[in-house]
């Protein structure tokens, strides 16, 4: 499994978590499966379901200025430390290699590390079970449940034919 590195956790409860992404980097789509490590044994998995992008004062000014040069862009992309914030729910744990679809046993802590799920651990996880992990979607709150649930059926759909 190759993990994609994608940013640190800001806060988390029982059920959600929101990660910040540098502004620098694509965030992963919505409906993406991410891992979290919690310990040598634990990792906490759960899907994106917004993706949150802050302004700042210099940025609400360019927006309304005319001709703004692509360096000043580029350096208010680069430079900047406004993060990328993505929400999530969780959806499941491994634990010791097995894979439970129920809530993880703690949320992790701030500054955790966030991984992209590659193709083979999102088969992984979405195989394991009777898809027991789509009662958290269906029991999540302030969420567009039938957009995510399409998103990340569409995405597990193509991580399964890559390796079928």
């Amino acid at each position: 499994m190759n993990e994609i590195y994608i940013g640190r956790l800001l806060r988390a409860n029982t059920r959600t978590c929101v990660v910040g992404c540098q502004i620098n980097q694509l965030p992963p789509p919505f409906g993406s499966l991410i891992g979290i490590p919690l310990d040598e044994d634990l990792k906490a998995y759960a899907l994106i379901t917004d993706v949150h992008i802050d302004d700042d004062g210099l940025v609400r000014q360019l927006s309304v200025a005319d001709n703004v040069a692509e360096e000043v862009i580029a350096d208010n992309r680069i430079n900047r430390n406004i993060p990328i914030e993505l929400s999530a729910i969780f959806v499941g744990y491994t634990k010791e290699g097995n894979i439970s679809h129920l809530l993880p046993p703690r949320p992790p802590l701030s500054l955790d590390k966030i991984f992209l799920c590659d193709g083979e651990e999102t088969c992984r996880f979405t195989s394991a079970g009777q898809l027991g992990y789509l009662r958290h979607i269906l029991s999540a709150e302030n969420i567009s449940i039938p957009d995510l649930l399409a998103a990340h059926l569409v995405q597990a759909g193509k991580a399964h034919q890559k390796i079928d």
